[in-house]
């Protein structure tokens, strides 16, 4: 079943003194020239979180790219949900979000990993893989011992480390598997 929430608000250490800011920042060398793709956990409020409301409004993925854009745009992450943005040369080319609730009116899991996209011109290089494990490692910082991702796809996440535990009816309907990992 679903965990309790990690205490929050003036008892949390903020991210910045876990040293040297380690679950903001990854950097993942490919074998193509040497290229890098950096993973960031984005600030409310910091040019990267304009950038990625911009980004978000108008991938491919248009209707989770669009609510994503919204919920930043409202500022209605909280305590510990956060975004997370693959940048390849300064360039925004996917995103990921840890969140308390997803898209069940059931909700008896959290946190979420959710809203997983990578361009794509991009795909095929686990820069997904890495934004979900720069997710799993920040919900490990703020006390979590388990991490879920809603999906229908199988197999991806199972590569991962997840194992489908349950499925989920959405709210348009459908049913979803549900993977979870410990971290």
């Amino acid at each position: 079943m679903g965990q309790s929430a990690p205490a929050v608000g003036k008892e949390s250490r903020p991210l910045a003194s876990l040293g040297e800011n380690l679950f903001s920042s990854f950097l993942l060398p490919f074998a193509k020239g040497g290229d890098c793709v950096e993973i960031i956990r984005a600030e409310q409020g910091s040019p990267l979180w304009d950038r990625l409301i911009s980004y978000a409004a108008c991938c491919s993925w248009k209707e989770p790219g669009q609510h994503l854009a919204q919920l930043l745009r409202e500022n209605r992450l909280e305590g510990w949900e956060s975004v997370f943005a693959a940048l390849e040369e300064g360039q925004i080319v996917g995103f990921c979000t840890l969140l308390k609730t997803d898209y069940y009116p059931e909700n008896r899991y959290f946190p979420w990993i959710s809203t997983t996209f990578v361009e794509e011109p991009f795909r095929g290089r686990r820069i997904s893989h890495r934004m979900i494990e720069a997710a799993a490692a920040y919900a490990k910082s703020v006390g979590f011992a388990r991490v879920y991702i809603p999906s229908d796809m199988t197999c991806f996440y199972e590569k991962c480390g997840f194992q489908k535990i349950d499925e989920l009816e959405n709210y348009g309907g459908d049913r979803d598997n549900i993977f979870a990992k410990e971290i």
